[in-house]
């Protein structure tokens, strides 16, 4: 078929901008939750919350769970305005006709805007590495994948009376990976799991 410029616009590019135009507007609609989230759980803070002393946090995401993913991070101030955090994230689903099976680990140094940290707004760059062991579902597929990438994450912690936690980030990175083909072929959805994804969380959790 003869590619003109007018069937170019109509079979190409006009999809593509409909695709981009949806999830810029998802995205848009996200962080104007997360802002107004955040400033109504900061409102609240300023009469009813008192900053623990503690410079440890131990928490949970939650949303993680939604997806068969269970979640600890470990926090520690390391200054007024930093923390180092460790993630660690065990991964159990099904991805086509193959179930994955693995480790994630996530290190980040936090940035907090005010000189409190592990409690406030921060930016937090990090790095995540992951290896799944992958199996199809009449087991004549087997292999191994493995991942490393980077991104960076927004978000806003709050420390409540008692220690108790709350911490909502949002952010993205990009990740590239390798398969280890033990039997059988590569699993054809795969690259779902390479290029840019986003990050999104809910941790609760306790300051010690």
């Amino acid at each position: 078929m003869l590619i003109t410029g007018d069937n170019l616009t109509v079979h190409f590019l006009l999809p593509m901008m409909i695709k981009f135009t949806n999830c810029k507007s998802k995205m848009k609609k996200f962080v104007v939750l997360f802002l107004f989230s955040a400033f109504m759980l900061n409102s609240f803070a300023q009469d009813e919350i008192i900053v623990a002393p503690e410079k440890n946090v131990l928490k949970v995401n939650t949303l993680a769970l939604v997806v068969g993913t269970g979640s600890i991070f470990y926090e520690r101030e390391v200054s007024d305005l930093a923390s180092a955090q460790m993630g660690v994230g065990f991964m159990n689903y099904n991805l086509g006709d193959f179930k994955f099976t693995g480790l994630i680990l996530t290190p980040e140094a936090k940035f907090y805007i005010r000189k409190n940290a592990i409690d406030g707004f921060y930016i937090s760059p990090y790095l995540r590495y992951s290896q799944y062991g992958y199996k199809s579902d009449e087991g004549e597929d087997e292999g191994k994948f493995s991942s490393v990438g980077g991104g960076v994450a927004f978000g806003r912690q709050w420390i409540f009376k008692k220690g108790f936690v709350i911490d909502f980030f949002f952010g993205g990175h990009y990740t590239d990976g390798s398969v280890d083909i033990q039997q059988g072929g590569e699993p054809e959805d795969v690259t779902k799991i390479e290029g840019f994804k986003t990050r999104v969380g809910l941790a609760v959790g306790f300051a010690f």
